[in-house]
């Protein structure tokens, strides 16, 4: 396994963090990550492994407010902003990976960001791979908070408050918690144009599910207290009625994270025989 470390600079002047791993031999795919919330690329090197040790390049970027990247932490200006950073990080990577497939993997935030994403520019792209996407939470089912967030968004969306995110619901696993804890770069920062920049996304992903096109991987721990899976339900039978090439795999008693589950192997290989059989 070969790291990989760059940086680009994104249209308003941020520095974007690059990081990824590559197989020692030729790779048959390339893999593109998008992180969740409040955290970085560099939770999946264990990921980056398993993928690289099958031939696959797993590449990600630290989105704007996270990580190493640069922009004030946990804020965005506008769901735009998102999907043109991710724009502009498969342009960074058509040029150096202009040969093989590219594949997009999204979990938790990233997971939403993704499924937003490949409905609006997803042409080009093998397949999606969605873990614990944030389609539905707590929030949703308070109508009252909804709105205003979304009126805190336009009137003051630099305006940052703590994420309320449990870290005890990431994982079964102690280890996994403490260094999430003790993680320098994770943070519990949003910031109000982030939570309308979110909710934007959720309700442009059900209202255009029947467009999404790309073959999708769908996986969610059904003991999520972060991110509930009865969105990831629902939004699948939404893109189902137009994709035929949608799975929906829901794992017993995994937390959020389910790639850092004690399981995580198993998950990572049922990915893995996805991604291969998409190759073919």
């Amino acid at each position: 396994m070969k790291p990989i470390e760059s940086k680009w600079e994104g249209k308003d002047g941020i520095t974007f963090q690059v990081q990824g791993w590559e197989p020692d031999g030729d790779s048959k795919a390339l893999v593109a990550l998008v992180h969740g919330l409040g955290e970085h690329v560099g939770r999946y090197a264990h990921v980056g492994r398993a993928l690289t040790d099958a031939g696959y390049t797993l590449i990600g970027f630290d989105l704007r407010g996270h990580g190493k990247s640069g922009g004030a932490r946990g804020h965005t200006p506008s769901l735009d902003a998102y999907m043109q950073d991710i724009r502009q990080f498969f342009q960074f990577l058509s040029q150096r990976y202009p040969s093989i497939p590219h594949f997009l993997y999204g979990h938790s935030l990233g997971g939403l960001l993704s499924l937003t994403y490949a409905i609006q520019y997803g042409e080009g792209l093998k397949g999606i791979v969605v873990t614990g996407p944030a389609l539905r939470s707590a929030l949703q089912e308070q109508k009252a908070k909804v709105a205003l967030a979304k009126l805190l968004g336009s009137l003051a969306p630099a305006m940052t408050i703590p994420s309320g995110l449990d870290p005890q619901a990431l994982s079964h696993d102690p280890e996994i918690i403490k260094a999430y804890i003790e993680d320098p770069l994770v943070h519990d920062k949003t910031s109000m144009g982030f939570g309308k920049a979110a909710l934007n996304a959720i309700d442009l992903c059900f209202s255009r599910a029947k467009e999404f096109t790309p073959p999708l991987l769908l996986m969610h721990g059904k003991a999520d207290r972060i991110t509930y899976p009865s969105g990831s339900e629902d939004f699948v039978s939404l893109a189902r009625e137009k994709n035929r090439d949608v799975t929906l795999k829901l794992w017993d008693g995994m937390y959020h994270e389910i790639h850092n589950e004690p399981g995580k192997a198993e998950v990572i290989r049922f990915m893995l025989e996805w991604l291969d059989n998409h190759l073919k």
